[in-house]
C-alpha cells in the first residue's frame, strides 16, 4: 500500500501483534505511545494522519487526527516515543515511512533525526511458568531502536478508517405491539437499506424498466454470455463476446442504442428514441459472418474517422470489418477480411482472449485506428493505411516484451493489465503495463519504434498486493484535465493514484480515498468500479456499483476526491437495491438521450433498466 495522503484518517497497526497504536490513558500534554488491544465495547482505535513536510519528499509529521498532537522522538533515556504538541519545523517530529522490501503493505517508521525506527519495548517480566505475560491495560510501550531488517517487531501497517459516506437510512414500516394485544405500525430506519442523501450530486431518476428484452430471464430473451472476452471498459475499442449486451452509438447520431450479440442472428439492436427509452422491435444490425464462433470478439468503432461506426470482429480467420453505408446499413453481411492475423484460428495466429490482449487504437496520431496485440512472443502491430488497408504482420514482434511467455516477460491477462496511452505528450501511443514488481513503460519514438520497457514505479503490481485485474481494476486516464494520463487503481486499501509527469514516468503512488477497496468490502465478484465523468466538468469521477446502489466520489480539483455519496438506490448487489449480479447483469454509464450527460443503464432479469442523470450541467462548484 502506498503512503496515504494527509486527508485520510487511519489506524497504525503493529504487524506482528495486530495491536493498534495509541497513547497511554494517563492525562498530560505529552503522553507515552503504546500498542494495545481494543475492548469490544470500548472506544474505537486512535486515528492518525500523515502530513507531508513541504519541500522534503518522503518525510511526514504523524498527527493524532482528533487532537492534532504529533509523534515525537523521546528525550527520556528509556527511548519511549511520546505524543506532543505539534510544532512547525521541529526535527524530532519528522518521520520517514519506508516500505519493507518484499512485504507489501508493511513499513518501517523511521525517525528523520537519527534513523532509528519504531519498535516495541520488552514485554512484562516472565510469569511463574517462565513465559512472557500479556501486556496490561496500558498496553506495550513503543520505543525507538536501531533498524533491523529481520526484526518482525519493527514492521507496521496502515489501516484506513471506515469511509465517511453520505447517505440516509430508508424508512420502513415496523410493527408496534401494545399491552392490550393490539398491533399498530410505525416508521423506523432500515438497518440495511440506504437512500440517496438530499442534495446528492449528481442525482438520478428512479430506476425504470424501459425495454422488455435483452434480459437474463427466459421471457426477456434468456441472454447470457457465452464468449471469452477482454475486460469491458465501456470505451470505444473494447471487445464483446456472444451473449453480451451493451449500449453503443450505432449511427453516429450522438446517442446510444441497445446492442446484443446472438449466436444465430449476429448483432441485433434496439434503437434509442432519444428520451431514455428504446424501440420495442429488435432489428438485425449485422448477420454473423462465416462460421461464427463463441471465441469471436466484436466491437463497434469508427476505424477511419468517417463519423460512422464500423463493426470489427476478431474471427477465426483474422480481422473482419463491416463498414456502415450512408443509409445506415452495414455491408457486407459477413464483413471483409482485412487482415489474416489477430484471430483465434491457427491460420490467423491462434490468439487466445485469456492470454493475448488486443487493442484498436491510433498509435501514430494520423486519425486512423491500428491493431495492436500482445501474443506469446511480444507486441505485434498492424498499421492502417490511407485506403483502410491493414499492413500484414511481420514474422517477428516489434517488441519482445509484454508477452505471455517467460521470454517476453510472462505477462498474464488476469493479473497484469496493459494499456496504450501517450505518456510523453508527443502524440504517439506508448505501452504501459502493471507486472508483478510494478509499472513498466515502453516509449514510442518518432520513427514508430518501441523502446525496451523500463521500470518506473513500485506500485500497482502483484507484489504490492494487487492480486488480479478483476479484484483490483486499474485505469490509465487523465484525471485532472491537463492532458497527461495518470494511473488510477482500486487497491487493497482504497483508491490509489500516481500522477503522470508527462515524460513516460509517474509520481509516487498515493492512497487518495479510503473507499472502493477490498478493505472496505468491495470485491470483483459482487461490485463494478470504474471512472467516468458524471458531472459534465470534463474530469472523471469514481463510480462504484456497490451493495446499496451506485456510489460516486467527485474529483475536488486538487488531486483529491470527496467521500462517496449514494446517488442511486438501484443497480446494487443487495436484494433491496435490485439484486444485480456481475456475471449476469451488465451495467454501464452511457448517454442515452444525447444531452451530453451520462445515464445509468443496466441489463437486468426482465430487460433494460435506466436511471436518468438529472444533474445540472453548468453547476458552479
Amino acid at each position: 500500500m502506498p503512503v496515504p495522503t494527509e486527508e485520510l484518517k487511519l489506524e497504525i497497526v503493529h504487524a506482528a501483534t495486530g495491536k493498534t497504536l495509541g497513547a497511554e490513558p494517563a492525562p498530560g500534554a505529552s503522553r507515552a505511545l503504546v500498542v494495545r488491544d481494543l475492548p469490544k465495547d470500548g472506544p474505537g482505535p486512535e486515528l492518525w494522519q500523515l502530513t507531508p513536510v513541504p519541500q522534503d519528499d518522503g518525510m511526514y509529521v504523524i498527527r493524532d487526527a482528533d487532537g492534532g498532537k504529533a509523534l515525537d522522538t523521546p528525550s527520556a533515556p528509556d527511548g519511549g516515543v511520546r505524543q506532543g504538541e505539534a510544532t512547525a519545523g521541529k526535527e524530532s517530529q519528522r518521520w520517514h515511512v519506508v516500505p519493507v522490501d518484499g512485504e507489501p503493505g508493511l513499513y518501517f517508521i523511521e525517525s528523520a533525526s537519527d534513523g532509528t525506527v519504531l519498535d516495541l519495548a520488552d514485554l512484562a517480566d516472565p510469569g511463574e511458568d517462565g513465559e512472557e505475560s500479556e501486556s496490561g491495560e496500558d498496553g506495550i510501550r513503543v520505543v525507538l531502536r536501531e533498524h533491523d531488517d529481520h526484526a518482525q517487531s519493527q514492521r507496521w501497517r496502515f489501516a484506513p478508517a471506515e469511509p465517511e459516506r453520505t447517505s440516509d437510512a430508508v424508512l420502513r414500516w415496523a410493527p408496534l405491539s401494545h399491552w392490550n394485544g393490539r398491533r399498530s405500525w410505525r416508521l423506523v430506519h432500515s438497518t440495511t437499506a440506504l437512500r440517496p442523501a438530499p442534495g446528492a450530486t449528481p442525482s438520478f431518476s428512479d430506476v425504470l424498466l424501459v425495454l422488455d428484452g435483452f434480459g437474463s430471464d427466459q421471457n426477456a430473451g434468456g441472454w447470457k454470455s457465452t464468449g471469452s472476452r477482454q475486460v469491458s471498459t465501456g470505451r470505444p475499442g473494447w471487445w464483446a463476446g456472444l451473449g453480451d449486451r451493451f449500449p453503443a452509438d450505432t449511427t453516429g447520431a450522438g446517442r446510444n442504442d441497445i446492442v446484443g450479440l446472438k449466436p444465430a442472428k449476429g448483432a441485433v439492436a434496439s434503437s434509442g428514441r432519444g428520451d431514455g427509452t428504446f424501440e420495442d422491435d429488435e432489428s438485425v444490425l449485422l448477420p454473423p459472418g462465416p462460421a461464427p464462433s463463441p471465441k469471436d470478439l466484436w466491437t463497434l468503432v469508427d476505424t477511419a474517422g468517417r463519423g460512422r461506426p464500423d463493426v470489427v470482429v476478431l474471427a477465426a480467420d483474422g480481422v473482419r470489418v463491416t463498414s456502415q453505408d450512408e443509409d445506415g446499413t452495414f455491408a457486407p453481411a459477413g464483413g471483409k477480411l482485412v487482415l489474416g492475423a489477430f484471430g483465434h484460428g491457427p491460420q490467423a495466429g491462434a490468439w487466445d482472449a485469456e492470454k493475448h490482449p488486443r487493442f484498436l487504437a491510433d498509435t501514430t496520431g494520423d486519425g486512423r485506428l491500428d491493431l495492436i496485440g500482445c501474443h506469446d512472443d511480444g507486441v505485434h502491430i498492424s498499421l492502417q493505411g490511407e485506403e483502410g488497408e491493414f499492413a500484414p504482420l511481420p514474422d517477428e514482434p516489434v517488441l519482445r516484451a509484454f508477452g505471455h511467455e517467460e521470454k517476453a516477460g510472462g505477462w498474464l491477462a488476469g493479473k497484469h493489465p496493459r494499456f496504450l496511452a501517450d505518456t510523453s505528450g508527443d502524440g504517439r501511443l506508448d505501452i504501459v503495463g502493471c507486472h508483478g514488481d510494478g509499472v513498466w513503460v515502453s516509449l514510442q519514438d518518432e520513427e514508430g519504434s518501441l523502446a525496451a520497457p523500463h521500470w518506473v514505479l513500485d506500485e500497482f503490481g502483484v507484489d504490492q498486493g494487487w492480486t488480479s485485474v478483476r479484484e483490483h481494476p486499474r485505469f490509465l486516464i487523465d484525471t485532472t484535465g491537463g492532458g497527461t494520463p495518470d494511473l488510477v487503481g482500486f487497491g487493497p486499501q482504497g483508491v490509489v493514484v500516481a500522477r503522470g509527469r508527462g515524460d513516460g514516468t509517474f509520481e509516487p503512488a498515493e492512497l487518495v480515498l479510503n473507499d472502493f477497496g477490498t478493505a472496505q468490502r468491495w470485491t470483483g465478484k459482487k461490485h463494478l468500479r470504474l471512472l467516468a465523468d458524471v458531472t459534465g466538468d470534463g474530469i472523471p469521477d469514481i463510480v462504484g456499483f456497490g451493495d446499496e446502489g451506485v456510489w460516486v466520489s467527485h474529483y475536488t480539483g486538487d488531486g483529491r476526491y470527496e467521500q462517496a455519496q449514494l446517488v442511486c438506490r438501484g443497480f446494487g448487489h443487495n436484494e433491496d437495491a435490485g439484486g444485480w449480479r456481475v456475471d449476469r447483469h451488465p451495467r454501464f454509464l452511457a448517454d442515452i438521450t444525447g444531452d451530453g450527460r451520462l445515464d445509468l443503464i443496466g441489463f437486468g432479469g426482465p430487460g433494460v433498466h435506466v436511471a436518468r442523470n438529472l444533474f445540472r450541467r453548468f453547476r458552479t462548484r
